[in-house]
């Protein structure tokens, strides 16, 4: 029973650090991603929208220390409760997930109401299609993600093996503070399988945080005893993850798996590689008959366009066959007279700096001198710059004049915009559609760190 114990512990512990490591190197990331959920058309939580990062944070933050609590057996009792409650939410979560993804390739229409000016309004549910449990990290490093059903299977997986563990942890005598004898076992099992983790993702630096948390646990451990040392131990991982956070908040994430990361080319991103095949739609076309009030649904060949008595109700693309999915999508440059140029900017051989603000009325404005100097020189030196927002000509204007940007903006989708940089704004330079550096505004570069990218 000891050894099965054992092995439970390093399989839920190491997982749960990684886990919690993954999304902590892009906690606006998963940010985005629990807004998704928030939506009033999704789970209808439209009030933890505003909280949406801090619950983040808080939530990589919790799965690190539970994961090194279950390794050194810190406050088990506690621990392994907090663990049970985050699988059972995470496992029902992904479980809603997959079956409101299930429902709706099935070609079920999920609707809600919502109470518009005293007026009940019937709208379309919106399906989370990807749950990011491991962040964009499986995406980046596997070439897909965990489908919503895989996402549910592992979090079953895991509540298998943190079962016998909670139950040990509430039996007298329950499990203690690790000894000596319990880290060898322990403490080995759980860095040998972060260390496969860090192969699967291809970063070291999980490996290298949790040895870092481990050499604080044995150090305090020399240090103080009992109660007050797993209580320190858990202070310690906490400052380790909270520093982590941080940094990838006010810089960048320090492993970037998006497809706009640098040395990706974005038109490759965006192509169907040959033999694939895209998503096929059918359009569907839904009629009403005013004399028996039959409501019926025809496609775009047999629809009863020439009988008077069917009235058009609305019409919906249906996907019949879904086909491969390019990384990079709905990517469109657009100037102000709404003229798609990227094209021309995907190609163009001297280099093109992109200042990225997602939404304009929230761009980080002590930014705003740096960028300007950077334009300045970059086209001194023959380069492009361009703004690209999603915000509107009229925002675009106020913000260009109130901070004197020389070069013109783009527009673009705002989503598209939260995916290529996490920083509002964010500096990105490419050459000929390949990403040659990205910055966030905190760290805007001088033209001659932007030469080197290019190197």
């Amino acid at each position: 029973m000891r050894y099965f114990l054992i092995l439970c512990r390093i399989l839920v512990g190491a997982t749960f650090i990684v886990s919690g490591l993954v999304k902590a190197n892009d906690p606006l990331g998963f940010s985005y991603k629990l807004e998704e959920y928030f939506a009033e058309s999704a789970l209808n939580w439209p009030a933890l929208e505003p909280w949406s990062l801090a619950l983040a944070m808080l939530a990589c933050l919790g799965e690190v220390v539970l994961g090194f609590a279950i390794l050194v057996g810190g406050r088990m009792r506690l621990a392994t409760t907090a663990t049970l409650v985050l699988t059972l939410f995470f496992g029902w979560l992904t479980a809603y997930t997959d079956n409101c993804n299930q429902r709706q390739k099935d070609g079920e229409k999920m609707t809600y109401t919502v109470v518009v000016n005293g007026k009940e309004e019937v709208r379309d549910k919106t399906c989370v299609t990807d749950c990011g449990c491991f962040g964009d990290a499986m995406k980046g490093s596997l070439g897909r993600s965990l489908t919503p059903r895989e996402s549910f299977y592992k979090d079953l997986i895991l509540f298998v093996f943190l079962l016998p563990v909670f139950i040990v942890s509430w039996r007298k005598p329950g499990i203690a503070f690790n000894s000596a004898d319990d880290d060898k076992p322990l403490l080995v099992g759980g860095l040998v399988l972060v260390a496969l983790w860090s192969w699967v993702f291809g970063w070291s630096f999980f490996l290298t945080f949790t040895l870092v948390g481990i050499l604080g646990y044995l150090l305090i451990k020399r240090l103080v005893s009992g109660v007050k040392a797993e209580w320190l131990t858990a202070g310690w991982v906490t400052v380790l993850t909270v520093l982590f956070m941080w940094y990838c908040l006010e810089h960048l994430p320090m492993k970037d798996y998006r497809p706009f990361a640098v040395g990706k080319s974005i038109p490759e991103g965006m192509a169907v590689p040959e033999g694939e095949k895209p998503d096929v739609y059918e359009t569907v076309l839904t009629y009403k008959n005013m004399k028996t009030g039959e409501v019926k649904d025809f496609n775009s060949k047999d629809y009863p366009w020439q009988d008077s008595t069917w009235v058009w109700q609305a019409t919906e693309n249906k996907l019949i066959q879904e086909g491969y999915h390019p990384p990079i999508h709905d990517f469109v440059l657009t100037d102000v007279d709404g003229v798609d140029v990227t094209e021309g900017i995907m190609s163009e051989a001297n280099p093109v700096v992109l200042i990225v603000s997602k939404d304009i009325t929230e761009a980080a404005t002590h930014c705003q001198p740096n960028i300007n100097a950077l334009a300045a020189e970059a086209f001194k030196n023959g380069w492009y710059v361009y703004g690209v927002t999603a915000s509107g000509y009229e925002q675009i204007e106020e913000f260009r004049h109130t901070h004197q940007n020389a070069f013109d903006y783009l527009r673009c989708d705002g989503t598209v915009l939260k995916t290529i940089i996490r920083s509002n704004p964010g500096v990105l330079l490419l050459q000929q559609g390949v990403v040659r550096g990205q910055w966030h505004c905190n760290d805007t570069p001088s033209i001659e760190e932007a030469k080197k990218a290019l190197k």
